[in-house]
């Protein structure tokens, strides 16, 4: 009986990793159309979002057996629990990255944004990439220090970038237009909101593990 419940356990665990590389990839797709005009990248979107939405299913049967057939309790508890809104994050962010492509799609055949907007836009999309790789192995391994140091990132180079993008559309020398400069910001938005929802998902790694919220693992070792 418990071999069996280990194997669901780590099967939920499975999903969840899935469903973060599923996002991320979800998120390369779009960004490809977005920055490279790639339409091929852009057909392969909807395909990622009905496997996220498939994962998204599987997560939640299984945490509705786990807790209606096994009890569990304390660590254990803690996995399923977190599973929830992880999975609800991850779901997001495929969301998000649809959000990009439809964007992205209703200017073909031209860019969404001018060349210099695009760089900030590439920038951003690489850093979001980079962090769901890293979110993805933390939620894989059930690995609190990873997770630990990307949820304590309160301004990182998302953030930075974010503030960059906004400093670029508001100077006087911009010449494309306030509704240039609105896309702009909402693709901002998009890929900001995903580094949030991965820094969501990263605290909750920590707290499955520890039992401690992320913020106050970090108050204790800045103390000691």
């Amino acid at each position: 009986m418990r071999t069996a419940f280990r194997a669901e356990l780590d099967r939920l665990t499975a999903d969840l990793g899935d469903m973060c590389a599923v996002a991320r990839t979800t998120m390369q797709c779009a960004s490809a159309s977005l920055v490279h005009l790639d339409d091929r990248s852009s057909r392969r979107v909807a395909p990622h979002l009905q496997r996220l939405d498939q994962l998204h299913a599987e997560v939640d049967r299984s945490v509705m057996s786990l807790l209606a057939l096994q009890a569990p309790v304390a660590h254990d508890l803690r996995i399923v629990v977190s599973a929830i809104p992880m999975a609800a994050a991850a779901a997001r962010m495929g969301g998000l990255a649809n959000n990009v492509d439809k964007l992205a799609r209703r200017h073909r055949p031209l860019p969404a944004v001018p060349a210099e907007g695009l760089v900030h836009i590439d920038a951003m999309a690489s850093v979001a990439l980079s962090q769901a790789d890293e979110v993805q192995a933390a939620v894989s391994t059930s690995d609190a220090q990873a997770a630990l140091g990307i949820a304590a990132d309160e301004d990182g180079p998302m953030d930075r970038l974010h503030r960059e993008l906004f400093a670029l559309v508001t100077d006087p020398r911009w010449a494309h237009g306030p509704t240039v400069a609105a896309d702009l910001v909402l693709l901002g938005r998009f890929y900001g909101r995903f580094a949030d929802h991965l820094s969501d998902i990263a605290g909750r790694v920590v707290f499955s593990v520890t039992g401690e919220h992320a913020h106050s693992v970090e108050a204790v070792s800045a103390t000691s």
